[in-house]
C-alpha cells in the first residue's frame, strides 16, 4: 500500500512543473504546515496513534480506517518518520497543483532521507497531511 501511494504521488505530482514561489501559502500558513508535520512526528514519538492519525487528511484517514491501522503502516513503512533521530524542514514548493514540504529526516539507524509531505488545506482552513514519500539521499545531499 505504501509503495502504491509513493508511486501515485511521484507520477501525479512530482513529475509536473514547479510553480513560482509567490504561489506558496502565506507565511502564517507555512508555519501552520510545519506545525502539523512536527505535531505528527511528535505524536509518533509518543506512540499517540489518535493524535498522529488526526493530522492526516480525510482521504488518508478513510484509507486506513482507524489509528491502529495507520500506526501499523507507519511503523513498518516509514520507520525514519516514526522514530527519527532528528528532522529539519527544507523547501516548500508547488509541484503542479500539489503543495510539497520537504523535510530532511535522520532515521533511527542514522541514515538520512528526504520526506516529501503533500499538504492539503481543509475547508475550515486547517492543514492536513495528504501523503508522504521518502526519497533516499546520498551523503553529499545532506
Amino acid at each position: 500500500m505504501r509503495q502504491m501511494l509513493a508511486i501515485c504521488l511521484l507520477i501525479c505530482g512530482l513529475a509536473g512543473p514547479t510553480m513560482a514561489a509567490d504561489d506558496l501559502p502565506t507565511q502564517a500558513d507555512q508555519a501552520a504546515i510545519r506545525g502539523v508535520i512536527e505535531g505528527q512526528i511528535e505524536a509518533f514519538r509518543r506512540d499517540d496513534g489518535a493524535a498522529a492519525f488526526g493530522y492526516a487528511a480525510p482521504m488518508i484517514q478513510s484509507m486506513f480506517g482507524d489509528p491502529d491501522n495507520f500506526m501499523r503502516m507507519v511503523r513498518t513503512g516509514y520507520p525514519q518518520v516514526y522514530r527519527p533521530r532528528s528532522f529539519e524542514f527544507r523547501d516548500m514548493r508547488m509541484v503542479g497543483d500539489r503543495l510539497i514540504q520537504s523535510v530532511l529526516v535522520i532515521g533511527p539507524k542514522g541514515v538520512p532521507v528526504l520526506a516529501l509531505y503533500e499538504m492539503k488545506q481543509q475547508p475550515d482552513g486547517t492543514w492536513r497531511i495528504a501523503g508522504c514519500t521518502l526519497a533516499a539521499l546520498s551523503d553529499k545531499a545532506v
